[in-house]
């Protein structure tokens, strides 16, 4: 009779659980497109744990300041922001043309 070995931790091998692993991919895929072609798979994958931290953290820093100061920008040129329940007002020449299936430029 085999005796299966569970060990305390609740699996039967030591490995990475699935939450790590997923966090582990999407931190490699938002470093490699949000880095612009500066980092490939095989280098993040192989980083050390805090420089892929530093680097991830980094970036997602700079895209939150970069949305802050677009917000203001946005806020401060325009004067009002979009509402979206009121809806976006449609030329009828526009609205015509879709309802064809065509747009005329003339």
């Amino acid at each position: 009779m085999r005796r299966l070995l569970i060990s305390r931790l609740g699996s039967a091998f030591f490995g990475l659980t699935l939450q790590y692993r997923a966090n582990l991919f999407k931190q490699i895929h938002e470093i490699i497109f949000h880095g612009k072609g500066g980092y490939n798979y095989s280098d993040v994958y192989n980083f050390p744990i805090w420089l892929r931290n530093f680097t991830y953290n980094s970036i997602v820093e700079f895209y939150e300041k970069e949305k802050e100061e677009y917000n203001k920008s946005s806020k401060s040129s325009s004067g009002q922001s979009f509402d979206p329940s009121k809806g976006q007002q449609v030329p009828d020449a526009v609205r015509k043309a879709a309802q064809k299936g065509r747009v005329s430029y003339k």
